[in-house]
This record gives structure tokens, C-alpha cells and sequence, in this order.
């Protein structure tokens, strides 16, 4: 519901920008439940090539009306897939997505901690629902599909010459800088080159509280199969953090992170999102 009170329509009934941008989300939306990935809004806005991600109001509105009505007909409800878009910094979609609930009442006021119990149970519904195809077909809409074989292909075959001037330096200064991967700038600086039990080595790796950041960094240098090594590498690192930290009986808030010197070329922007990789652009190191 916009500030005017408007509401958004389903796309089924409707010609408007913002339908043509819902019928391009669900299934977006649905290879993210497939894959179990949540998505930020920028993130979504990105995939779908708007310039606005405060827009996507009304498009989540009406993928949320649109399953409303298709559920009305269905043998089952069909989960508010749209909660699978959250704010970067809560982690929580809009208030917006209240209207969705099963439960709607008091959302809105509930305190962000229980709000994210909420969303927890709402998740675990749309990445466990069985149905999302057949969502796609009673719409008449297809599957999101992409073809990464041939890039995926030169990663495994890429290598690299050494650690370059423009690696390092990029690597030192994200290390002084620990708010650029999202923790208080008074954090403790970066460890470079931390070993994990895996043999691998984190090209930077922060520790505050409670939460473990991996970075990994790409210069310019780098083309588009180093980058997809990167994305992959981040995949890596997260996993066996995580491993490290269950093999201690210990609950630990872990991110892996991809830091660039430059953009990530929009062809991988489907590939970072149904990862979960985070990744930072256009980070230009100075007085390193």
C-alpha cells in the first residue's frame, strides 16, 4: 500500500509498470526459494534493471495480491514468497508485507527481534513449499533459468599469476576499513591471509563480537571468471566457518563477502543472488 493509500493490484488483472515488473519478479523470487536465499531489495532492484528499489512497493504488492488470489482456487496456501525480500541493514522485509501474514495483527509494532521470529516461521514456509512451479505454470509464466556452463568452465580452469600490486594493495585497505563490509568503522582492523582448517586463506578476515566477516577481493584486473571464482570462493569460505564453529558446539554470526575494485558484470548478478554472496563495488583503495 502506497502513502496515498493506493493499493497494488495482482498482475493478472492489471497493464501497469509495475505489474510487468511483478510478472518479471515471481519468478525471480521463486529461483531465490528454490535455492533457499533470501534477497535484498537493492539486490532485486538490480536483477531487474530499476533504477529505484524504493519502487518495488508496488511490486511486491502485487505478487503478494496475485498468490492471494490464486490461493482462493488452490488446494493449499501458498506463502508470502515476497518476504524473501529484505533491508540490507534489519534483514526484514518492509511492513508492507503485514498484509501477507497469516497472523497480520500487531505486526508492524512488534520490536525487530520478533519480528524476526516471525519471519523465520514465514521463510521456513516458502523454502520448504513444494509448489512453486506449479505457481509458475497456473500463471503462465516460466522458470528463470541461466546458462553459466561456459563460465563456470573457464573458472575451473583459471589461473592466476601470483598476488599482483593492485590484490594486495586492494586487500590492505579493505583491512584498515572494516565499514566498508557493513561493521563499525571503531572495529578491530582486518587479519590478512587468515588460515582456515580447510587450507584456505581468507584474504581478510574480521572478528567483532559475536560475528566472523571472510572477505575475499578481486582488483580490476580481474575478468569475469576470476570474478566467478570469487563468488564461489565466498560459497567456500562461509561453509567451513560455519563448520568451524558447529565442530565447537558455538553459535556464530558468519558472512563471506566479495569486495571488487570494480562492478560486478550484470551477467553474474543472478549468480550472487541465488548464492547469497554479498558483494561490494567499485572500492578504490587509497594511501596503501
Amino acid at each position: 500500500m502506497s502513502d496515498t493509500g493506493e493499493k497494488a493490484t495482482p498482475f493478472t488483472s492489471g497493464s501497469k509498470l509495475y505489474h510487468e515488473r511483478a510478472r518479471a519478479a515471481l519468478p525471480i523470487l521463486v529461483r531465490q526459494a528454490e535455492a533457499g536465499q533470501s534477497l535484498s531489495y537493492s539486490d532485486l532492484a538490480t536483477e531487474l534493471e530499476m533504477p529505484n528499489a524504493r519502487n518495488l512497493n508496488f511490486v511486491l504488492g502485487s505478487v503478494g495480491e496475485t498468490l492471494d488470489e490464486l490461493s482462493k482456487s488452490w488446494p493449499q496456501r501458498i506463502p508470502p514468497i515476497q518476504c524473501l525480500v529484505v533491508n540490507k541493514q534489519t534483514g526484514l522485509p518492509g511492513d508492507g508485507v503485514s498484509w501477507f501474514l497469516v497472523d497480520k495483527a500487531g505486526y508492524t509494532k512488534l520490536p525487530l527481534s520478533q519480528k524476526r521470529t516471525v519471519l523465520k516461521g514465514e521463510l521456513s514456509h516458502v523454502f520448504a513449499y513444494p509448489g512453486w512451479r506449479h505457481v509458475l505454470a497456473a500463471l503462465e509464466l516460466q522458470p528463470v533459468t541461466q546458462q553459466y556452463d561456459s563460465l563456470l568452465a573457464e573458472a575451473a580452469s583459471f589461473r592466476g599469476g601470483g598476488e599482483s600490486d593492485d590484490h594486495r594493495r586492494l586487500k590492505e585497505y579493505v583491512a584498515l576499513h572494516p565499514e566498508l563490509v557493513g561493521l563499525p568503522a571503531s572495529s578491530q582492523h582486518g587479519e590478512t591471509e587468515h588460515s582456515l582448517p580447510s587450507g584456505d586463506s581468507i584474504d581478510v578476515s574480521f572478528r567483532n563480537g559475536d560475528t566472523w566477516v571472510a572477505v575475499e577481493v578481486k582488483s580490476a584486473l580481474s575478468p569475469a571468471a576470476d570474478l566467478v571464482r570469487g563468488i564461489y570462493q565466498c560459497v567456500k569460505y562461509r561453509a567451513v566457518m560455519e563448520a568451524v564453529f558447529a565442530a565447537k558446539s558455538l553459535t556464530v554470526n558468519v558472512r563471506a563477502v566479495l569486495v571488487l575494485q570494480a562492478t560486478l558484470p550484470p551477467v553474474l548478478v543472478p549468480l550472487r543472488n541465488t548464492l547469497g554472496i554479498e558483494v561490494v563495488e567499485n572500492v578504490l583503495p587509497t594511501g596503501v
